[in-house]
């Protein structure tokens, strides 16, 4: 079955302020539409072509070889947008409480200590990535990766590896309509719209 563009849990303009209407319109409609859609392409009658998306990106490495590169590019653009969009939610936002909040203290000491980091990955990222919070051996740290890489994919594709719970788009599609060059205005919003009961689940089911 061909991989689907998912639903956006909320309507374009729910995240204003802090994410436009516009940016929200032509993130989904257009750039993770295109990673579908090209994903779909480099699969067609592939070895691969049936696997689910959590089996392609964890097993980038099985990837035939002559579509590694598309799968690649295209299977971790529509993984990791269809994490973030979840991520996302309005009237979200604050710090988060429970389970999170004591795995985020114990392991960066405090949530300002861990949005420093996490902040810092970020505008450290040269270029397009993304910012993660993942679970790695049972512990939490804050990684990075370039382009549409996911921790997923492991050490030697990535430069990382884990289970995100977390992540933040840096491309400059996800924030330069409203933000322009001013990446740190970005990351800083964006804790405003965290939904922490989500980032929760995940940090149960990783746990």
């Amino acid at each position: 079955m061909p991989h689907e563009l998912p639903v956006l849990p909320c309507a374009h303009d729910a995240l204003e302020p802090h994410i436009d209407k516009a940016t929200m319109e032509i993130h989904h409609g257009r750039h993770h539409k295109a990673y579908v859609d090209n994903l779909n392409k480099a699969l067609a009658g592939s070895p691969v072509e049936a696997q689910s998306l959590d089996q392609l990106v964890k097993g980038i490495a099985s990837v035939p070889e002559n579509i590694r590169g598309p799968v690649r590019n295209n299977g971790g653009g529509h993984w990791n947008h269809s994490f973030f969009w979840k991520i996302l939610a309005p009237q979200a936002g604050g710090a988060p409480t429970g389970a999170v909040a004591d795995a985020i203290n114990a392991a960066f000491g405090s949530f300002a200590e861990f949005q420093a980091k996490f902040e810092a990955a970020g505008l450290g990222r040269f270029g397009s990535g993304w910012a993660w919070l993942v679970v790695n051996g049972g512990k939490l740290e804050v990684v990075s990766t370039a382009n549409q890489d996911n921790p997923l994919m492991g050490k030697a594709v990535a430069g990382c590896e884990g289970t995100p719970i977390l992540g933040c788009d840096v491309w400059e599609h996800a924030y330069y309509l409203k933000y322009q060059n001013k990446r740190a205005d970005y990351l800083k919003a964006f804790w405003n719209l965290v939904n922490w009961a989500e980032v929760a689940k995940h940090l149960a089911a990783a746990k």
